[in-house]
């Protein structure tokens, strides 16, 4: 785990578990859950893509050479990561053509193992468009096999912090660094990749920090006074007064406390959620300025996430743990909660990139 993550509070305590994760791609298996079904026909051909050691924008830049498309008419739902053996759609605009041979595509690159389907459709395919992801991770040379397992049945209970993960800052945190350093007129950004990267390391540190104070106050899973709450449609109430009925729908789960993903305009809630979140605001200038400037708009993004149809087995020092996340949520913040871990370094088809 990188130095990054290392100062936010975990919800169970520092897991004296040790272990490494990742030490080839097939130990982290990603598999994209489609909130869609494909229409069959339209302007757009969806390819189902298997992909090992590689990151979706280059194997998105390698179908549109492929197809004859420039870059920005291959679109995608959600990046998968690169250190893995990972299946997503990749949407390709192709109004008037038919579907091109992808067969030497496949055959020409190393890092994309197949192509599982092929069809149409009538709409492009955008960020966000996804349930989530299923992932199956081995954990290897476990130091503690039952302590982890302990882990696991409080995780699968009771949840993870929703951290965004390390991947979101950058290597060693630059990415926040840079966003500071923008936020303070003492860097221009032009470049649109690194403005978009930025501002989301920027608003991704903001939710860690309230996030990891929540943690620290003991109110990570406790409401309080003016909280912002998503119902499982994310619909949002406040919680202007604390009410025995609002209580029992936060512990059934069936109401979840938020924090603030931040942006330019107020912050929803009142009274003490609010005066809380921003007192962790008010603590980054820079970055809220730079958020500001950018007129982001304000989110809301639970504060714990419970894993889905989670599952393990374990043999000798080798632990296999399968579950499902929403969109946009990280499989390392659960890796994190259940030990203190270390990364492989296999080797990939293009080491260089």
């Amino acid at each position: 785990m990188s130095d990054v993550m290392s100062h936010f509070p975990w919800l169970f305590g520092k897991p004296s578990v040790t272990g490494t994760i990742k030490n080839s791609p097939e130990d982290f298996l990603v598999d994209e859950v489609s909130d869609f079904e494909p229409a069959g026909l339209g302007e757009h051909m969806l390819v189902h893509i298997q992909k090992r050691g590689e990151n979706t924008q280059y194997v998105a830049n390698e179908l549109a050479k492929a197809c004859g498309v420039k870059s920005r008419d291959v679109s995608w739902a959600g990046l998968k990561d690169r250190h893995a053996v990972t299946t997503q759609w990749l949407g390709v605009h192709l109004p008037g053509k038919e579907n091109p041979d992808l067969t030497e595509f496949v055959e020409t690159h190393e890092g994309v193992e197949a192509v599982l389907a092929v069809t149409r459709h009538n709409k492009k395919l955008r960020p966000g468009d996804l349930a989530g992801n299923r992932f199956t991770l081995v954990l290897r040379e476990v130091s503690d096999m039952v302590e982890l397992e302990r882990r696991l049945q409080l995780v699968k209970e009771q949840g993870v912090p929703n951290y965004y993960g390390e991947q979101r800052f950058g290597r060693e945190g630059n990415n926040v660094t840079q966003a500071r350093r923008w936020g303070a007129d003492e860097i221009r950004v032009r470049d649109k990749n690194k403005r978009s990267f930025y501002l989301s390391a920027a608003r991704s540190w903001l939710f860690n920090q309230i996030l990891a104070a929540r943690i620290e106050a003991g109110t990570a899973a406790t409401l309080l006074q003016g909280d912002c709450l998503l119902d499982n449609e994310e619909r949002m109430t406040v919680a202007e007064t604390v009410t025995p009925s609002l209580l029992e729908s936060v512990s059934k789960g069936t109401l979840h406390i938020t924090g603030a993903v931040a942006g330019d305009n107020a912050l929803p809630g009142s009274g003490e959620a609010e005066a809380f979140e921003m007192a962790i605001l008010d603590k980054e200038p820079e970055l809220m300025a730079l958020i500001r400037g950018n007129r982001m708009r304000q989110e809301r993004r639970e504060l714990l996430l419970k894993p889905q149809d989670m599952a393990w087995h374990g043999e000798g020092d080798v632990m296999t743990v399968s579950f499902s996340l929403p969109a946009g949520c990280f499989a390392t913040a659960v890796v994190r909660e259940l030990m203190e871990y270390t990364e492989g370094t296999p080797e990939y088809a293009h080491s260089d990139k």
